[in-house]
């Protein structure tokens, strides 16, 4: 090969190179999400935990919990579960997923 030959390969190779550095920097920002997605109610929903029950006011234990509007309310024992079933109105401002 001549010296232009040469010259002529490189330029060559050095465009494509770059054409092709720039066709993967440009794909990779056009996946990536401009803004962060809003949180969804029920990402918030769980951001919110309770770690005291409302009846007797000591640590849950999560093998005991009941279901109310939707939201899961966990008590120390089944005692409470039970007492917050039969009143649960009573104990719903000591629940911080009931907070708003």
């Amino acid at each position: 090969m001549n010296g232009k030959m040469k010259t002529f390969m490189a330029t060559i190779l050095l465009s494509s190179l770059l054409s092709a550095g720039l066709v993967l920097l440009k794909g990779c920002k056009e996946s990536e999400p401009t803004t962060p997605p809003e949180p969804t109610e029920e990402v918030a929903a769980a951001a919110v935990e309770q770690t005291i029950c409302p009846v007797m006011e000591n640590p849950i234990n999560e093998q005991y919990f009941t279901e109310h509007k939707g939201q899961k309310v966990y008590f120390c024992c089944p005692e409470c579960k039970e007492k917050f079933e039969a009143d649960p109105e009573k104990y719903i401002a000591k629940l911080p997923q009931f907070k708003k």
